[in-house]
Formats: structure tokens, sequence, C-alpha cells
């Protein structure tokens, strides 16, 4: 109950900063943009974080914009453990295997202030679950919520831009855990508090 009254509560104050924002209208911005993750590019390096995305998005209005999103990670432990956890750092709680998740999801993101805005991601997921030999076991489904609060840095005459942002992210669906990953998941929430995040991409 008490995770409930806190996603409401998140929820409802993003909504309201979202929708209780007047600004004079700009006529002049570029309709389309795609985007990705720093993450991405994290995996041309060496121990790479495995997880790609891409996104495209369509502005209908000056401060308005959807945008459809494509996701694909691999993790190796739950993801509500804290950034403040020593068990995250000391792979303490580490699954025996791996989950490979695709997604694809929708987005609605609106400029509330100026360069300042706030999103509401809901994103499904495929998720697949594998041993430590590198076997598939079976395969489970995930909704994954998040609510989001950045800026936008725009560069080049509004061309490319930087949304460094931080999230609220919960996933009230998780199925089909294989009962060896169930016992390190059932320890830890099924929310993760202010995610950081940084993305790029290009106006069009």
């Amino acid at each position: 109950m008490m995770k409930l009254r806190l996603i409401l509560l998140l929820v409802a104050f993003v909504s309201a900063f979202t929708f209780g924002q007047t600004t004079k209208q700009d006529t002049t911005y570029k309709k389309h943009f795609v985007s990705t993750s720093l993450w991405s590019i994290a995996n041309l390096f060496p121990d790479p974080a495995d997880f790609y995305e891409l996104n495209y998005g369509y502005r209908f209005t000056a401060k308005d914009a959807i945008i459809i999103n494509a996701t694909t990670w691999k993790y190796w432990e739950p993801l509500g453990i804290p950034n403040t956890s020593d068990k995250k750092y000391k792979h303490i709680e580490d699954y025996q295997g791996y989950v490979r998740a695709w997604g694809i999801g929708i987005i609605y993101q609106r400029f509330v202030w100026k360069k300042l805005y706030s999103a509401v991601h809901a994103n499904t997921f495929i998720q697949n679950f594998y041993d430590t030999n590198n076997v598939k076991i079976q395969s489970g489904f995930q909704l994954y919520l998040q609510a989001r609060l950045g800026y936008r840095i725009e560069l080049l005459k509004k061309s490319f831009f930087l949304e460094p942002s931080f999230s609220f992210n919960y996933w009230p669906i998780n199925t089909n855990f294989p009962t060896t990953f169930s016992q390190k998941e059932n320890k830890w929430s099924n929310y993760f508090l202010f995610e950081p995040h940084l993305n790029f991409g290009i106006n069009f």
C-alpha cells in the first residue's frame, strides 16, 4: 500500500507540473528527432554495459512530443537493489545467470519551463532467462514504467541536443522468473528511485 501511494503521488506531481504550465509558444521548433543513451556508446569500450536504446520522437507542439522507444539490455542482478547498497557492488545478489530483455515502449514528453521537461514512459519487455552456461531457461514478460525529469541543452542552431535527467522506475508486472532467480528477486523492491540518465540526439 505504501508503494502504491508513493507511485500515485509521483504521477500526480508530474501530471500537475506538466499540465499546469503555460508559456509563449515557439513556432520555430523542428518536429522530428532521434536520440539514444550514453550507455549505448559505452558498448564500444572494454567491459561494455550491453545496453542499446533508440528513440524516434515527433513534436506535435513546441512543448509536447510523443516518442517511440526500442531498448535491449542484459542484467545480472535484481533491478531494485539501490545504488547505496554494498551488495550491488560486491555482486552478492547476482543471479545464477542473467536476463536479456527486449522491449518497445511509448513516451510522452512535455516541456514545463523553458528547457526543463517531464516525461512518462511505458515499456513492455520480453525477458529471456539464461543460466551460467549461457543456455536459455525460459521467458517472461515485464511492464516497466518510468517518470522522468530532465533538461534539454541544444547546440549547433538547435540541431543537436543533450538531455541530462533522473527518473523514478517501477515495474508492476514481472513474470515467469526461474526459481533461482526469484530467490534473489523477491528480496528487493519493484521500484528504483532517482536513476541518472544522459541522452543525446539530433533534431530534423
